[in-house]
């Protein structure tokens, strides 16, 4: 059967095939350690699941408008403006399918073929096919360790052409573990100023900062951050929501109007009784997040600390998410257990199948001599894997 030339051009996703490749390994009885799943170890908030129960007993299972039931736009509306400082209308709120979904959508309204957009390295699997699915070109920034993985004004400022249409801004970063301070965005903001590049800022990990990171929206920064900017969260990464699939999008009136649009014809609306779930979350008084976050936060120390003490391995500590990324270029062009690690793509094939642990590469994240670790595991797990990686490295 003939497959459309789209489709056969969009890679798999690197996380999911190492978490499905270590869960099959797991069915066959091998220990296997898995790092690899972006997705909380926590269960979803008790007090989330019952309000969904509530409202499927309420018979709650109807069609919904596209962008969402207005009571929960108007609840993120809200959350927006008391914790992030930013005004929107319930117009200006779409409800998606989960936050990939959002960035999905978001970019189907906002580019056309021949539009360029600035992808900043380590970026997320999923920015690079998304782009390219709605027909536009990722202009790749390179980052080093030197500015802990984050791009500059300068470098901002010389990558903007006549084509540049969008900025892609993830912070607090996925695979990176870092975070924008407030002036590094606001220096950010202020070059695209008199520019026409919109920010496509993905803030789905807000809620889990460590120490004394402070977290801020990009819209908030000025007036002209918040005409140019999409913002999207989401429930799945600090509700432990993950398989409720919902996300968000926030932003200007024009294009919140055509991504609900493109909905209408997509999915029609995000799951019915799941938005009841969303709306008891936004409510929480629970302290059931910040318990989540001091947990991640413990186990950051310890990931880094440990990941850091391994001979040529160097890990910056975490200042968001749950994600560890460290440097192990030092061991490429090694040969370990007779296997030749040419890059990251070799080095997590080969620890896997060596020592039973499952870590994602940094190449399909741009970055190819890193590996990304998710500690959203048990210390046991971490103090467990890390001795084994230590272990094969020596």
């Amino acid at each position: 059967m003939k497959i459309s030339q789209r489709a056969q051009a969009v890679a798999p996703s690197a996380t999911l095939a190492v978490t499905s490749r270590a869960k099959e390994m797991k069915a066959q009885g091998f220990d296997v350690l898995s790092f690899g799943a972006g997705e909380p170890d926590f269960d979803t908030p008790q007090f989330i699941k019952d309000a969904a129960v509530e409202s499927l007993k309420r018979g709650q299972t109807k069609y919904t408008p596209a962008a969402g039931l207005m009571e929960l736009r108007k609840a993120i509306a809200d959350k927006l403006l008391q914790e992030n400082n930013l005004k929107y209308t319930p117009e200006q709120v779409v409800v998606n399918i989960g936050a990939k979904h959002s960035v999905y959508m978001a970019m189907q309204a906002a580019l056309d073929p021949g539009d360029e957009v600035l992808l900043p390295v380590p970026y997320w699997v999923t920015y690079p096919e998304t782009i390219q699915l709605a027909g536009a070109k990722a202009i790749i920034l390179e980052t080093t360790a030197k500015t802990d993985y984050k791009i500059t004004p300068s470098q901002l400022q010389a990558a903007i052409g006549p084509k540049t249409t969008m900025l892609v801004l993830n912070s607090p970063n996925n695979p990176g573990g870092f975070c924008y301070s407030p002036e590094e965005l606001a220096g950010l903001a202020k070059v695209l100023e008199g520019t026409k590049v919109m920010v496509l800022s993905d803030e789905i990990y807000e809620r889990l900062v460590f120490g004394d990171t402070k977290f801020v929206s990009f819209a908030s920064l000025s007036a002209d951050a918040y005409n140019r900017t999409l913002t999207i969260n989401g429930f799945s990464k600090s509700f432990s929501m993950t398989g409720w699939r919902l996300g968000y999008t926030a932003g200007p009136a024009d294009i919140l109007k055509a991504m609900s649009r493109l909905q209408d014809h997509v999915t029609s609306n995000p799951v019915t009784f799941a938005q009841y779930g969303a709306m008891a979350a936004l409510k929480d008084q629970s302290g059931a997040v910040e318990k989540m976050r001091a947990e991640f936060e413990k186990r950051a120390k310890v990931m880094a600390q440990r990941l850091g003490a391994i001979r040529d391995v160097t890990c910056m500590m975490p200042q968001g998410a749950f994600y560890c990324f460290p440097d192990i270029s030092s061991h490429l062009g090694r040969t370990i257990g007779g296997v030749k690690i040419n890059d990251s793509m070799d080095f997590a094939k080969a620890l896997l199948e060596q020592k039973m642990v499952a870590v994602v590469p940094g190449k399909p994240f741009g970055s190819p001599g890193n590996v990304r670790l998710s500690f959203a595991c048990s210390l046991e797990q971490i103090e467990k894997g890390v001795d084994r990686i230590a272990q094969w490295l020596s």
